[in-house]
């Protein structure tokens, strides 16, 4: 089964904060990492299906433009990425990351 990849890049650690914290809240997904890039912009990733992506994804977008300053720069999902993705690029699930999450009590 491939798992969907959602993506968010955003402006500031606080915003990158919040974002992941929406998402994993909203829907059954993985949060995978995120990307520090110049500027202070940040990716977050994201795995899981497709409809649990989507709604933390849309979740997160909402919530991003609650924080002080907080500016959405890009988001994607793609539904099925491709198998050599997941070699190259910080996407793929490790023990370290396990999927699916535990539900939290």
């Amino acid at each position: 089964m491939t798992l969907a990849l959602g993506m968010i890049e955003v402006y500031g650690i606080p915003s990158a904060i919040e974002a992941a914290d929406a998402m994993c809240k909203a829907a059954r997904i993985t949060f995978v990492g995120f990307e520090n890039t110049d500027l202070g912009r940040i990716t977050i990733l994201i795995r899981g299906e497709i409809g649990e992506v989507k709604q933390a994804v849309n979740q997160a977008l909402s919530t991003i433009i609650k924080v002080n300053g907080g500016e959405i720069l890009s988001h994607h999902i793609i539904p099925r990425p491709h198998d050599n993705l997941e070699y190259v690029l910080p996407i793929n699930l490790t023990t370290e990351i396990r999927f699916p999450p535990p539900l939290s009590n």
